[in-house]
């Protein structure tokens, strides 16, 4: 088995310290998962893949070629999960158009008063990668923080499918996806992280905080398994939004 992904960034005193203090135990999956996929939209991704320093001259919170690679390994999680009609939830940023709501994402960049949209179609930012685009019985929660949970109705809806796991993919690893793993724990979910659908700016808080959810908050599982696990599942565990116009209520 090859080692873990983050070991590359970890001292021998590090090393020692996980062997000894019994983290990072395997906790398994739930039994009724849903997907969540966070924050893959231009602003993240940009709208091609490209070197990461080229990418950020235009969309500054770009994640560069890293971003297009997770997006292939999301496609193929996004159809096993729809194979089995799991319930799919996406989340995405949401701003005013003067910036005001920006609130404290304005005071730790000096590029944050930039709103860029795509070339020829002039998409917002935040509109997900068509790639990986929502279908019509999808879940998607527009959000103002870091956690796909925080001021959102995302914890409603899973007590509404009887949802007791999330397998998370999306970006940033080190922001949105390390807040929303965190609170999803602390919700008591069994959460499972797909390594190769997670992507960050920072290889190193990529690598690291990988390592920090499956010591303590998650297990970081590889695509493949993810996906054979979600192939043991059965269909129709869920009822999911219908695709349509809601009917028209019943006369008395």
């Amino acid at each position: 088995m090859s080692e873990p992904s983050w070991n590359e960034f970890l001292t021998e005193r590090d090393r020692q310290v996980f062997a000894a203090s019994g983290y990072g135990a395997r906790q398994g999956f739930g039994k009724r998962p849903a997907l969540l996929i966070i924050d893959v939209n231009y602003n993240f991704c940009g709208d091609r893949s490209e070197p990461i320093l080229q990418s950020i001259k235009r969309w500054r919170n770009s994640c560069g070629e890293d971003a297009w690679e997770g997006i292939r390994a999301i496609r193929r999680l996004l159809a096993a999960a729809r194979a089995k009609d799991l319930p799919v939830i996406y989340t995405t940023g949401i701003r005013r158009p003067d910036g005001w709501d920006a609130g404290s994402w304005a005071w730790k960049n000096s590029r944050s008063g930039e709103r860029v949209t795509t070339p020829v179609t002039h998409l917002s930012g935040d509109t997900i990668i068509p790639d990986i685009a929502p279908e019509p019985r999808d879940v998607v929660i527009a959000k103002h923080k870091p956690s796909a949970f925080h001021g959102t109705p995302l914890a409603s809806f899973l007590t509404l499918f009887g949802a007791d796991s999330l397998i998370v993919a999306g970006t940033t690893t080190s922001g949105c996806v390390r807040a929303s793993v965190v609170d999803a724990f602390s919700d008591n979910y069994r959460v499972t992280v797909v390594e190769e659908g997670c992507f960050d700016r920072s290889q190193a808080s990529h690598a690291l905080s990988l390592c920090d959810m499956h010591a303590k908050y998650a297990d970081v599982a590889k695509l493949e398994e993810v996906v054979g696990f979600i192939g043991t599942l059965p269909k129709n565990l869920f009822e999911l939004p219908k695709a349509g116009p809601l009917a028209a209520p019943q006369a008395a």
